[in-house]
This record gives C-alpha cells, sequence and structure tokens, in this order.
C-alpha cells in the first residue's frame, strides 16, 4: 500500500493521538480541516484507519473475531444443596462468550485484536466491554442491542457439580447481516477472520461470503453439536476456510454420521471436511489429545495426532477458547499448522490448570516455555 506525504504525516500524527479530530489535524499540518478530511477519507479507504476515534491498523497482522459476548454467572452453594430452597453461599461474575473468550485469549498472546459481538444498553453490557478493552482487545466495533446483554447462570453444589444451568443468549441469537455492516471495512482489510458458531447462520453465511470476496482467511470455532450442524451447510468450496477447529461430536455433525473414536476414522472424516473447501482440520479429542488434517499446496492430506499434554485439571471452562485462540496466533507469526496446533493444545492445558476462564497471565512466552519444557523432559 503506498501513502501520500501528507498521508504518512496524518498517520504519524494519529499514532501519537488517535483522538485528534480533523480540524486539531489541520492546525498541526498548517493546512485547510477540508484537506484533512480528504486524506482521512482515503486513509479509510487503504485500509490504514479501521474504526471511530482514527484506530490505525496495527503494524502487526490483526484478527478478528466475530461470536457472541456474555456475562458468566457462578454460584456455589455452602453446603449440599436444597432444591426449592434457598442456600447460603457465594456467587461471581466475570465475563464470558466464545467469541470474548477467544479475542481475550488472542490479545493477552499479543495480536491486535478485534472483536465484533452484540451487547445490551444494560450494565452488564458497559462492564463486558469495558473488561475486555483492559484486557487490550479493540472493541470499537462492538454491536449495542436493544436485546438484554447475553448471559450464563449456572448454580453448583457444595462439591463443585453442576445442579442447573440457564442461559439468555437472544441479543447472539438475533444478530443480523445489518448489524454487522459497521465492521465492513475491517473485516476487509484484517489478517485473519475468526467465526464462531453461536452466530445465526445468516450473518454467518454472510461473513465467509465477503471474507472470500476480500481475501481474508478464516479460521471457524463450531462451539457445539447444534450449532455445528447448523453451519454445516455453509462450508462449501465456493467458500474456502483456513481451519475448522470442531471436536470429534461437532465433526460427527458436519459430516452427517457417526464418527467413531478412533483416529483411523476421525481422520476419514476430515477428509470430507477437506471437501466442502476446509483446508485445516483440527479435531479435538479430550484425553485422547487432537488429531490436525491438512491439505498442502499439493493437495495432499497429512495427518498428525497430538497426545494431550499432562496437566492438573481444576476448571475445563474456557480451554477450547484458548485453544482455537492459540492456534490461530501461531498461524498469524508464521508457525507451521502442526506448530500452531501443538501450541494451541498447550495454552488449552494452561487454562484447565487455572480457576479463571481466562488466564490473567496468558501469554506467548508462557507457552512457548511450557512447550520446551515438555519437550526437555519427554
Amino acid at each position: 500500500m503506498t501513502l501520500t506525504q501528507r498521508e504518512r504525516e496524518i498517520v504519524d500524527l494519529l499514532r501519537v493521538d488517535p483522538l485528534l479530530d480533523a480540524a486539531a489535524l489541520a492546525e498541526r499540518l498548517a493546512t485547510t480541516k477540508a484537506s484533512v478530511a480528504v486524506h482521512l477519507s482515503h486513509l479509510a479507504k487503504k485500509g490504514v484507519i479501521l474504526g471511530r476515534g482514527y484506530v490505525l491498523r496495527p503494524d502487526r497482522q490483526s484478527v478478528v473475531v466475530v461470536g457472541g459476548a456474555n456475562m458468566d454467572i457462578k454460584a456455589h452453594s455452602r453446603d449440599p444443596a436444597v432444591l426449592r430452597t434457598s442456600n447460603p453461599g457465594a456467587a461471581v461474575t466475570s465475563p464470558g462468550g466464545v467469541g470474548r473468550n477467544i479475542a481475550e485469549n488472542l490479545a493477552r498472546l499479543g495480536s491486535p485484536t478485534h472483536l465484533v459481538a452484540p451487547v445490551g444498553r444494560d450494565a452488564f453490557g458497559e462492564e463486558l466491554v469495558a473488561a475486555t478493552r483492559q484486557a487490550g482487545v479493540v472493541v470499537d466495533h462492538v454491536v449495542t442491542t436493544d436485546d438484554p446483554t447475553g448471559t450464563y447462570l449456572a448454580v453448583m453444589d457444595a462439591d463443585g457439580e453442576l445442579l442447573v444451568a440457564v442461559s439468555n443468549m437472544a441479543s447472539t441469537d438475533n444478530l443480523t447481516v445489518r448489524q454487522l455492516a459497521g465492521a465492513r471495512d475491517l473485516i476487509a482489510h484484517c489478517d485473519l477472520l475468526v467465526v464462531e458458531g453461536n452466530i445465526p447462520p445468516a450473518p454467518a453465511v454472510w461473513l465467509l461470503d465477503y471474507a472470500t470476496a476480500c481475501g481474508v482467511a478464516v479460521v471457524i470455532d463450531p462451539v457445539s453439536v447444534a450449532k455445528a450442524a447448523a453451519l454445516a451447510p455453509a462450508l462449501t468450496p465456493e467458500r474456502p476456510v483456513l481451519a475448522l477447529t470442531p471436536n470429534q461430536d461437532e465433526l460427527a455433525a458436519i459430516v452427517g454420521r457417526r464418527v467413531p473414536h478412533t483416529s483411523a476414522s476421525v481422520a476419514k472424516a476430515a477428509r470430507e471436511v477437506h471437501d466442502l473447501g476446509v483446508r485445516h482440520v483440527w479435531v479435538r479429542r479430550g484425553l485422547a489429545g487432537s488429531t490436525l488434517s491438512s491439505l498442502d499446496d499439493g493437495g495432499r492430506v497429512i495427518v498428525t495426532h497430538f497426545p494431550a499434554p499432562h496437566t492438573q485439571v481444576v476448571d475445563v471452562t474456557g480451554a477450547g477458547d484458548a485453544m482455537t485462540a492459540a492456534f490461530v496466533h501461531a498461524l498469524l507469526r508464521r508457525d507451521s499448522p502442526a506448530t500452531a496446533a501443538a501450541f494451541g493444545q498447550m495454552a488449552a492445558a494452561l487454562t484447565v490448570a487455572s480457576p479463571e476462564t481466562v488466564r490473567p497471565d496468558m501469554s506467548a512466552r508462557l507457552v512457548d516455555a511450557e512447550l520446551r519444557a515438555a519437550k526437555e523432559n519427554a
């Protein structure tokens, strides 16, 4: 991309102070406000300016995550719970949602990350946006809706077992293509787009079509069996996908048949997904580790199996989100798909060893160090 001398001067000023308006820029450059407005328009069309407040495209490769954001509310009974009455205990709230969690992990790993997710005009929405921004995610393109911010309420017994959970994801379930229109330029100029399966089929199809038209690589996290089945019709060779990250049950939903729990069966089903235009199929298999099936440039299928890293399980919540985020981060830094999968699997192991859904100390340096240690102890 070629910038004029004046455009470079404007970019330099905005990197120092992104909140400068056209009048302030004109004053510093000793030119007119109208002239600056024309240059700003050209910078937006070139993808250098990405959002309100003159958010600049980062020098490093950037990723956009489109998906759900919600507030998690976890209540723990102090003693064995008695149903249909009040039980003493404690409750905590924390930001959640698959898309939001992936975005936070990516930002903590060091990838410049934008989140596009629906939130309500309520206190939970404000808290979610503020916490996500504090974690390093750019939230300028969060979609504000009239639906309440999504919530996931879980009640656990004294031994930690789930008693009941109630979710309200109306804001994500009702997401429309029109609501995503404001992120068109952002998506068109990103290096990689992550789409998670909680968004409805219509905007998911639009995102895949738009990314294809713009030449933007896409990674899809199917999220659940039901969401994977709904997403399956959108997968066609006309909408190429860089990577799909299902677990084994989600893989079965995509291919429309049962997939036995063997490496050979998983690899066979992954080949069917390659025929749908997906280059890398990375299947999470729990204690059995994971299987990566990749098409090389010559059309040859390469299958790699990864054993699960040894770790102490504290809470499995958020492990899949960390796995996807770390895989994407490693691909963006030009790791091979197999190296990226190993990186993602280690990030998941570090997450299940933490009580937090997103580890606050998650970093690329931490994951790389754990990978080195595991290799030395093998």
